[in-house]
């Protein structure tokens, strides 16, 4: 069986020399814990499959896209105090990606869509800055998890290892999820400064304080058939972005409206 031509991590030299890619997608996830009953690479596992399903359907809709590895690790200033946590600091993000920009450009790639997958990553400001570098290159942003409405599939989606996210894992890798009656409730504490509980003021939260069980949001209510549902919204929605930015001219990006 031929190696998925979209998938760098699967295909060869000979494959990526023949071919002509117009958009490369970064899935950046995080190693973190997901309550008791969800593995720490949660985040990187859903963005991985994400990323490489949405690419499978661009590429049969015509899309030359290529999706790079996965990166493991993300933003967990927070979390720090967690056994098995693993932090990439802002600054250190920033670095990876600018050095992944400069090998694409280098290689004639010049769209590039972020892929991300966790919550605490620092990537617009990181991507505001490789701009500055690299103007000729498009960069791209795009949090899988805001992608569809997450009510219409789920009774309470939670914030962190609750229903949407344990679906989520049950429909991609349900060997990984541990019995759901293992699982903690995911009860969560908030700020006791009313303006931090707000959406116009911000900080950031210490995990070991927030929750018991590392969980945002109780699971009990999760199944692979909802994940399954909101996952198939997730990528077709995805794919169409990559459609589009496959087709993009880089010098014609904007009008005066969506009619024009």
């Amino acid at each position: 069986m031929d190696a998925p031509p979209y998938l760098l991590v699967k295909t060869n030299w000979q494959t990526l020399r023949d071919t002509d890619h117009e958009v490369a997608v970064l899935p950046w996830g995080s190693t973190e814990a997901h309550n008791y009953h969800l593995p720490y690479a949660t985040d990187t596992i859903q963005c991985d499959y994400i990323a490489g399903e949405a690419a499978r359907q661009a590429w049969d809709d015509g899309a030359r896209v290529l999706v790079l590895p996965t990166v493991p690790f993300g933003v967990n200033t927070g979390h720090l105090e967690i056994p098995g946590v693993v932090n990439m600091r802002p600054s250190t993000q920033r670095a990876v990606l600018a050095d992944v920009v400069e090998s694409l450009a280098t290689q004639g790639i010049f769209k590039l869509l972020v892929l991300n997958g966790h919550g605490g990553n620092a990537l617009k400001p990181s991507i505001r800055e490789v701009n500055v570098d690299y103007d000729e290159l498009f960069v791209s942003l795009a949090n899988w998890y805001e992608i569809g409405d997450q009510e219409a599939y789920f009774e309470a989606p939670g914030d962190h290892a609750g229903e949407m996210e344990t679906s989520a894992m049950l429909h991609i890798a349900p060997e990984l999820v541990r019995p759901l009656d293992e699982a903690g409730p995911g009860t969560a504490r908030v700020f006791s400064i009313d303006a931090l509980r707000s959406d116009w003021a911000w900080a950031e939260r210490e995990w070991t304080q927030v929750t018991d069980d590392t969980g945002v949001g109780d699971p009990q209510a999760a199944s692979a058939e909802k994940g399954a549902a909101y996952l198939g919204e997730v990528t077709a929605r995805l794919a169409e972005l990559l459609v589009d930015l496959a087709a993009a001219d880089l010098d014609a990006l904007y009008q005066t409206s969506p009619e024009d």
